[in-house]
């Protein structure tokens, strides 16, 4: 299972998602361009010092991104893909996933691009919320979308017991460009 934020805007939520990424295992991959360098402090900051323990991908475009993650499995791309938007799809909650999943996650301020919404139309998964609200917080859906697909696809959950063992490399304290990789 992967997670791919498609042009982040704001830094804390893309520090969240890669927090999210070193605790469950999954790739992080964001597509450019960003609405933040790699260098930032509050990127780095809301990911503390979990860098090293995010497998980080970093793709010029969505194009690139999508060549480097149909090589990752058999299976057709345009059945892994898992789109998540405010508008419209099916329910989290009723969907089913895969252990190869790739959960797509939109800005903070567009959401995905409508010609992305549009190529696969029948991939878009919603998380329920009230009328009058237009959507939640990235950083909420993509972890409430991960540990749902996890769970429903029966990825394994990491077995810590509530225990923290602090990681090698975590006096390091590298930036999230340090550890980042770039498709070709």
């Amino acid at each position: 299972m992967e997670l791919v934020l498609v042009h982040p805007q704001i830094p804390h939520n893309t520090g969240c998602a890669a927090r999210l990424a070193a605790a469950t295992g999954l790739r992080l991959h964001l597509v450019e361009p960003l609405g933040f360098s790699l260098e930032d402090r509050y990127l780095k900051r809301a990911g503390l010092d979990y860098w090293p323990m995010v497998d980080l991908m970093v793709h010029k475009d969505w194009n690139q991104a999508a060549k480097f993650l149909a090589e990752e499995s058999e299976r057709p791309l345009d059945q892994r893909l898992r789109l998540f938007s405010a508008r419209g799809g099916e329910s989290l909650f009723g969907a089913s996933f895969e252990t190869d999943d790739i959960l797509v996650f939109g800005s903070e301020g567009q959401g995905l691009p409508a010609e992305l919404l549009a190529q696969y139309p029948n991939n878009r998964v919603y998380v329920p919320i009230r009328g009058g609200v237009r959507s939640l917080n990235l950083a909420n859906v993509v972890c409430l979308g991960a540990y749902t697909a996890m769970v429903q696809a029966g990825v394994p959950l990491p077995d810590n017991a509530g225990g923290h063992v602090r990681h090698e490399a975590a006096d390091a304290y590298p930036q999230p460009a340090d550890v980042a990789k770039r498709s070709s």
